[in-house]
């Protein structure tokens, strides 16, 4: 379903004359108000360890509980994106990002309680403090270390994730080339 469906009255005046306008926006026959539907910003950690694993987790919750992730999620309001996955990364894994250096985005849909949410997703590479107190938090249920050799991106719940790791592991190919 799309978000926009379940707005039946304009948020301004409250007019049941809120029609949809064009794909992203409703506006009201009322009172002119016009709502657009933007994308949510995501962001999304690349986190490699000493020995060059990259960290990644398992989801505790829907969608894809069970499915490998990466540390991430929705960006708050009055945050930066670097804030963002600081924060996340702190939540998901009790670890301190000291560097976060921006990489790539994707356009996403995240579906959430049968709700499709366009999201734009920030990919980071982050560098933390100390990887010893690692321990899975909020929505991780476990977290692990994989060499980048045994990442298989069909075992992660998320498309964007799945192809951010794609595009991950391109640079890191042709990096070495």
């Amino acid at each position: 379903m799309h978000p926009l469906e379940l707005l039946g009255f304009c948020p301004k005046c409250g007019s049941s004359r809120f029609a949809v306008n064009s794909e992203k926006s409703r506006k009201c026959d009322n009172c002119g108000f016009e709502f657009f539907m933007n994308p949510a910003a995501a962001v999304v950690a690349f986190i490699a360890n000493s020995r060059g694993e990259l960290l990644v987790q398992k989801r505790r919750l829907e969608p894809a509980k069970g499915m490998l992730d990466l540390p991430g999620g929705f960006a708050d309001a009055q945050e930066t994106a670097e804030e963002s996955v600081a924060r996340e990364v702190l939540e998901e894994t009790s670890l301190e990002v000291t560097s976060a250096r921006y990489l790539f985005s994707m356009p996403n849909v995240y579906r959430y309680s049968g709700i499709d949410l366009n999201t734009l997703d920030l990919f980071f590479e982050c560098e933390v403090k100390d990887t010893d107190v690692l321990k899975a938090g909020d929505d991780a249920a476990e977290c692990l270390w994989m060499p980048m050799d045994d990442i298989h991106t069909e075992l992660f719940g998320l498309r964007s994730v799945r192809h951010g790791l794609k595009e991950y592991m391109s640079r890191k190919e042709n990096s070495k080339t």
